[in-house]
């Protein structure tokens, strides 16, 4: 039998410590004098049987009394314990704040006591926390009992301790009762001012000032305390995991997901618990695992296997039409798809919970629970569910955003601008790569991207002339800056004889009469350079020492773009011209396309030159999750010859508000057999793929030059749109085209069959052209 002294002081807590019956004893002689009749007559029982029993009084050295006399303590103890609840209360009696309990519940033995019934470590609080703790509530009773001073009750401390009926733990609040814990002073009580008295009360934590004013060798604790559990596991859990979800990749690592399958489980009281996790992407529509080195989802990852039936997308149809947890209490006896129950039986669950993670309107994921016994989840467990679904739909939804970002970082770092239509399979080939370099495969490298299959629709609007009008304007350009200058120079020379002055009009009359005859590859430069660093800073010599120069200098300066600091009247508005010419398509073109993306995504990209080119994909390997057909192939043929004829339209209608009075032309490529397209990560575009889909580029990039066989006429001209083909069956779908619009009076009678001029690598080609009706 355990034995423990009368005194006892572990290594930490500082006071004396007396187990008594003394304080218990008091309560039941103060209750003889009770109005409560029931009260009192106990009451004098109590004190007739403690009269008889002499080992009840002072202190009690030996804890075997207590236990062969159990009829005298279990009638004292119905003061603490009342025998109503004795059976549900964890309660038990300690020496004060010591660790052996000679009195408890049967439920506080279960939980709290070793065989030897002190009280377990807690799995949260080591030795010297709990020391701490305990000194502290000891000095706040000493301070209250002997000095009248009463301070703010102390947190309740959490105790976790095993539960080995189901080998997991559960949380509880402990509270420290201490009615029966009297003080003893030794020697002369301590004497404390107020400002003292304030001064520890402000400083709870400073245990050597505790220690220098109230000197643990003046007080003795005399009694026992009465230790209540409450258990807390459920507010304790559901606090655990808040915090747990807040944190940042909680759902990333297969250690933090199984601490928090450990919590539900405790949550639940059910050791074999298993949590599955799968967030739901809006654009795939469909529910995915977090990668595939952590599957989180132990339900959905069946609806991608080759032999998944119908069952489980059944299920998943009836949870996203209710929005409610589906619960499946008994599996074999659950309304659901044999082969749904099959599968879900063959992962060795026979209860399961499913419920939708919501965030404000959308659904971010699925909550899965699972356990291997029948009605260990049912009805009474969503209560639980229902408070913790939306921390778990928080946690999806930031780390479905956390993911998000580090996808666009790489799509960022590996490729140009996206288009829309592509985007998935770009997040999908980053996604990729970065499951990759999270198993640890540092060299892992860019998958290849390549959309087979997708037909090409090419076309192109180009300024007429532009190339000569270039050359023009900067020509007349030059010629009107050199004359200036050649003015100044002639001037100079009226007031000074200057050698450099010859050499300058030399090289200035020469230029002219060679530019006169036309423009030269280098001319611009080479003529602006020779002006900037040779004649320019000889008229700034001139203008400071030559009064009389100034008016000519000053008209020289005047002519000069201050910004550029060459001659720009010609080219400005040339280029003004091509400006507006190509804003004027490329706004039409996006506000179109726009339209037409509406009627079948695809790939569109556009190009500014000297006119606008433009070139569009479309094919089932660049949508997800879209079905195509060739009738959206047409329609987009359709619609671009039908935007090809206003943007000749409207380019003619401005021709009269231009600077330069351009025109453009139209051309069409038609290619009826579908290709690849591959990007290429060091140029960050497109391109086609494969040598026998090469010559298809060439042509694109040849054919506006292209000439008609016979004439040397150009095919492309103002106000018609040519359309260049190679097989007559592609010629026989747009010659429906073409009659259709027509008859909408959009074009003009009558239809021209050309072959055109072998071209460099490409022969044989053919076109139809047609005036459009401005």
């Amino acid at each position: 039998m355990l034995k423990e002294p009368s005194t006892a002081v572990t290594p930490t807590f500082p006071f004396q410590t007396t187990l008594s019956l003394e304080p218990l004893i008091a309560y039941w002689q103060r209750g003889e004098n009770s109005q409560n009749v029931g009260v009192a007559m106990l009451a004098k029982a109590v004190s007739e049987q403690v009269a008889t029993a002499d080992w009840s009084r002072g202190n009690i050295e030996d804890l075997k009394l207590l236990e062969c006399n159990c009829d005298l303590v279990e009638t004292l103890m119905l003061a603490v314990f009342p025998p109503a609840s004795f059976d549900t209360d964890i309660a038990g009696a300690i020496a004060p704040f010591q660790r052996h309990s000679f009195y408890h519940t049967p439920r506080f033995a279960e939980v709290l006591l070793n065989p030897s019934k002190s009280i377990k470590q807690p799995l949260n609080i080591d030795m010297r926390t709990l020391e701490v703790y305990t000194t502290r509530m000891a000095y706040q009773l000493i301070l209250e009992k002997v000095y009248g001073v009463h301070l703010p009750l102390q947190g309740t401390i959490i105790f976790t301790v095993p539960d080995y009926s189901i080998g997991l733990y559960r949380h509880y609040g402990v509270e420290f009762n201490s009615t029966f814990v009297e003080i003893r002073v030794h020697g002369d009580k301590p004497e404390l001012t107020p400002e003292q008295l304030d001064h520890l009360a402000r400083n709870p934590h400073r245990a050597d000032l505790w220690q220098q004013m109230l000197p643990p060798h003046h007080f003795e604790l005399v009694g026992f305390n009465i230790l209540h559990l409450v258990d807390v596991t459920e507010q304790e859990i559901l606090s655990e995991l808040k915090y747990d979800l807040l944190e940042r990749d909680v759902l990333q690592a297969s250690d933090r997901l199984e601490q928090i399958q450990e919590k539900l489980r405790v949550l639940f009281g059910r050791p074999f618990l298993q949590l599955g996790i799968a967030a739901y992407d809006g654009k795939k529509r469909a529910f995915v695992d977090f990668g595939r080195k952590i599957n989180h989802s132990f339900l959905t990852k069946q609806l991608h296997s080759p032999d998944a039936g119908s069952g489980f997308r059944q299920i998943y149809s009836r949870l996203w039409a209710d929005r409610q947890p589906l619960v499946l209490e008994d599996v074999e006896q659950a309304d659901i798809p044999e082969d749904l129950r099959q599968q879900i039986l063959s992962l060795g669950i026979r209860s399961a919970i499913l419920a939708l993670l919501p965030y404000g309107d959308d659904t971010v994921g699925l909550l899965e629970l699972g356990s291997p016994n029948v009605g260990d989840l049912n009805e009474f467990s969503l209560e639980n569910v229902n408070q913790f679904v939306p921390l778990f739909a928080v946690a999806v939804k930031r780390n479905a955003e956390d993911i998000q970002t580090r996808v666009q970082a790489i799509i960022k770092e590996k490729f140009t601008a996206i288009h829309p239509t592509m985007e998935w399979r770009f997040t999908d080939a980053a996604q990729n790569l970065l499951q990759k370099l999270e198993d640890g495969n540092k060299s892992a490298e860019m998958e290849d991207i390549v959309f087979h299959d997708v037909y090409p629709l090419h076309g192109s609007s180009d300024i007429r002339g532009s190339s000569t009008a270039r050359n023009e304007a900067i020509q007349g350009d030059l010629i009107e800056h050199l004359t200036l200058a050649g003015k100044v120079l002639k001037k100079a020379s009226e007031f000074q004889q200057l050698p450099i002055l010859d050499e300058l009009k030399f090289y200035v009359n020469k230029n002219l009469r060679r530019l006169r005859e036309g423009i030269l590859s280098g001319d611009e430069v080479s003529i602006f350079e020779s002006l900037r660093t040779e004649v320019e800073p000889l008229f700034e010599y001139l203008s400071q020492n030559t009064p009389d120069l100034r008016p000519v200098i000053r008209q020289y300066w005047a002519n000069i773009d201050p910004e550029l600091g060459i001659l720009y009247k010609r080219r400005k508005a040339f280029e003004e011209t091509t400006t507006l010419l190509n804003d004027a398509v490329s706004s039409y073109l996006d506000e179109e396309d726009a339209k037409a993306q509406a009627m079948f995504p695809h790939y569109f990209q556009r190009f500014k030159t000297d006119g606008v080119e433009h070139n569009i994909y479309v094919g089932a390997s660049l949508v997800e999750n879209k079905p195509f057909d060739l009738v959206f192939l047409k329609n987009l043929r359709l619609w671009q010859l039908l935007v090809m004829v206003e943007i000749t339209r409207r380019t003619a209608a401005l021709r009269p508000t231009l600077p330069v009075p351009l025109e453009t032309t139209q051309l069409i490529l038609i290619h009826s057999q579908p290709l690849s397209i591959r990007f290429r990560q060091d140029e960050r575009q497109f391109d086609v793929d494969g040598a026998y889909n090469i010559r298809y580029e060439i042509i694109k990039k040849r054919i506006d030059k292209a000439t008609v066989q016979g004439t040397g006429e150009r095919l492309t001209q103002p106000g018609k749109i040519a359309l260049v083909y190679s097989q007559q069956r592609e010629a026989d779908e747009y010659e429906e085209y073409i009659d259709y619009l027509q008859d909408r009076d959009l074009l003009e009678p009558g239809l021209e069959y050309l072959e055109l001029e072998e071209l460099q690598g490409v022969k044989g080609l053919l076109a139809l052209r047609v005036t459009v009706k401005l």
